[in-house]
């Protein structure tokens, strides 16, 4: 990647960090610390969806259940779920690079498939969670679909209204001529 310095914007609370190297924003990808609705930009005035850049390896949309579906996301936030008891081995992955489907067992190492229980450590701290995020992604995305429609309802009305005053210029126009 040739740019140096580049810049994370959580979609969580819209906080910003950076500058980062791009090696660091890629280790925070592969550490789960990126989702799917994150941004990140170069020049903090362009910004895309983090699954866009394609050296994060963004590349697995996870099946949490029936119609249910987390991602793109990368193999490390996979194997954080499994460790957190979200998902298991069995659990249907698909890569967005060529559309093959697969079990997490298939994927991940087997050592991170049955990972060591952290003393001390509730599963109800982690900081990310599928169910969580596929909730508040619901919420964003249900709040930009009423925004869309609010957005399309206006230029709606602002369209019958210049074609309202199309007609009356033709209109005028036409008793001009006569």
């Amino acid at each position: 990647m040739d740019v140096s310095v580049w810049y994370l914007r959580k979609a969580s609370d819209g906080s910003v960090f950076g500058p980062l190297t791009f090696q660091q924003l890629q280790q925070w990808a592969a550490d789960a610390q990126v989702s799917p609705m994150d941004r990140v930009s170069s020049d903090q005035t362009n910004w895309m969806k983090a699954p866009m850049l394609p050296e994060l390896q963004m590349d697995y949309i996870v099946e949490v259940g029936e119609d249910q579906y987390y991602g793109p996301t990368t193999l490390g936030a996979i194997a954080e779920f499994v460790g957190a008891g979200e998902i298991t081995g069995e659990t249907r992955v698909t890569n967005c690079k060529d559309a093959s489907q697969m079990r997490v067992r298939d994927i991940l190492p087997p050592a991170l498939l049955h990972p060591a229980p952290a003393p001390d450590v509730a599963i109800s701290a982690r900081p990310s969670s599928i169910r969580l995020n596929l909730q508040q992604r619901v919420r964003e995305l249900e709040t930009a679909l009423l925004e869309e429609r609010r957005a399309r309802e206006t230029a709606e009305l602002m369209v019958a209204k210049l074609e309202a005053r199309l007609q009356q210029y033709i209109g005028a126009g036409e008793a001009v001529s006569l």
